[in-house]
C-alpha cells in the first residue's frame, strides 16, 4: 500500500487503528508495508470517522446504482461497464473474479473462478431464483443503474498486463454515481454485450476499451473468447433453471470445449 495510491487508507492507518500480520519499520512505530514475511495481505479496523466524507449511518433507502466488482485476471473486460437487466442477472449468477496471491492458501498468482451471487456456499436456493429475484427489483426500479467494475488486469493478462489504476477506478464509480454517464456514449462489448461509455471525466479514453490497451490485438480477441467460453461452460449447470432473459445475456462466442 502507498499513500500515493490509496490516500484515504494510509491516512487511517494512524494511532487508533487496528492492524493485524503487520511489521514495523526497525526503531519506530511506523508500519512496513513492503514487508511481506508474514503474509501478503494486512487488514486494517478503524474509527469511521477517520474517513473523510464516510456515511456512518449503516442503512439507506433504495440505490440509484448498483456496483459488482471483479477482478479479471485475463484483462478482458472494461473497467467499467453498465448492464442491461439481463445483463445483470447473468453477471449475478456467473460471480465471475479471481483468487489472488496472498488471499488463499496455495494461490500464488491470479486463478479465475465462479461464485454465483458472488456467495455460492451461502445459497440455500438454486442460485437462478436470487438471479431472477434481482431481475424483478430491477424491472421494479427502472432508474436503477447496474454497473460491472473491473479492478483486475489491463494491458495484458496477468503477467503481461498490470492491475487497474485505483485511481481511474475511483473516478468510474464517482462519475457513475454523479450522473456524469448518464448522456455519453456507450459501444457494446463484441463478445459480452455489456455497454462501454467511451468517455469518463479523468479517465484516459484508451483505457475503457480494454483491447486498446493490448499492444496484441489478436491475443485479446483469443483471450477474450477463452473467458467468454468459461463464463457459459460455468454457466451449463444453472441453465436448465434459469429464464430465457438470463440466456440471452450469455457471452456470443463459438462453442469449443473448454478444460
Amino acid at each position: 500500500m502507498s499513500e500515493e495510491k490509496e490516500p484515504q487508507i494510509w491516512a487511517a492507518v494512524k494511532p487508533g487503528a487496528l492492524l493485524e500480520n503487520i511489521k514495523f519499520q526497525p526503531g519506530t512505530k511506523t508500519v512496513d508495508f513492503h514487508d511481506a514475511s508474514i503474509t501478503e495481505n494486512t487488514r486494517v479496523a478503524y474509527p469511521v470517522d477517520f474517513i473523510p466524507n464516510a456515511k456512518e449511518k449503516s442503512y439507506g433507502g433504495d440505490p440509484k446504482n448498483i456496483f459488482f466488482l471483479t477482478a479479471d485476471a485475463f484483462g478482458i473486460l472494461p473497467p467499467i461497464s453498465k448492464l442491461t437487466t439481463a445483463q445483470a442477472m447473468f453477471q449475478f449468477l456467473s460471480g465471475y473474479t479471481a483468487k489472488v496471491a496472498g488471499t488463499e492458501v496455495g494461490v500464488t498468482e491470479p486463478q479465475p473462478t465462479f461464485s454465483a451471487c458472488f456467495g455460492r456456499v451461502f445459497l440455500p436456493l438454486h442460485p437462478a431464483k436470487y438471479a431472477e429475484l434481482l431481475g424483478k427489483k430491477l424491472e421494479a426500479n427502472p432508474d436503477v443503474n447496474v454497473w460491472l467494475i473491473n479492478t483486475g488486469w489491463t494491458g495484458g493478462a496477468y503477467g503481461t498486463g498490470h492491475r487497474m489504476s485505483l485511481k481511474h477506478t475511483r473516478s468510474m464509480i464517482t462519475a457513475a454515481m454523479n450522473g456524469e454517464l448518464n448522456n455519453v456514449e456507450y459501444v457494446p462489448h463484441p463478445i459480452f454485450g455489456v455497454l462501454v461509455p467511451q468517455s469518463v471525466p479523468g479517465v484516459p479514453a484508451e483505457v475503457l476499451n480494454p483491447r486498446n490497451t493490448w499492444t496484441d490485438k489478436e491475443a485479446y480477441d483469443k483471450k477474450a473468447a477463452h473467458l467468454a467460453q468459461l463464463f457459459n461452460k460455468n454457466f451449463e449447470k444453472y441453465a436448465s433453471q434459469a429464464s430465457d432473459e438470463i440466456k440471452s445475456a450469455a457471452p456470443k462466442v463459438a462453442v469449443e470445449e473448454v478444460a
